[in-house]
């Protein structure tokens, strides 16, 4: 029955972040976002965000946050979360579902903590800032 399931590739559909001004934290914060660079919209997303690794010696996970869209257009892109300097020293993990016509898509995305060197910025596609793509 496993067998039969088919998992298409994604491609063109990103999770990215972006170092931008939060007042909140009256700094620089990390941001999360979904982009979709490709020619057609995505629709029901879900995007559950969780961060886990070894801080201190110990082992520290977050609790899951779940994130729904109800459609994301071609070419656009969309805030799921800000990522504070307590998080950037764990890995940050993105599991997206979505459909895209009749087809479901899922794909789990990583930002380790060694990603968020400067020196790892990239030109990102749709929000053409410097950012960090999820692998």
């Amino acid at each position: 029955m496993h067998k039969d399931l088919i998992f298409p590739e994604i491609k063109n559909v990103y999770v990215v972040a972006v170092k931008e001004w939060n007042d909140d934290f009256g700094a620089n914060i990390w941001i999360a976002y979904l982009v979709n660079h490709q020619e057609e919209e995505i629709d029901n997303i879900m995007v559950v965000t969780k961060a886990s690794g070894t801080l201190q010696g110990e082992m520290r996970k977050t609790s899951l946050l779940r994130h729904a869209y109800p459609v994301l257009g071609a070419f656009s892109a969309t805030k799921i979360e800000l990522i504070p300097p307590d998080l950037e020293v764990l890995d940050n993990e993105f599991m997206v579902t979505f459909f895209q016509g009749k087809t479901l898509y899922d794909k789990k995305y990583f930002i380790t903590k060694a990603q968020f060197a400067e020196s790892n910025l990239q030109r990102l596609p749709v929000l053409e800032k410097d950012g960090i793509i999820a692998r």
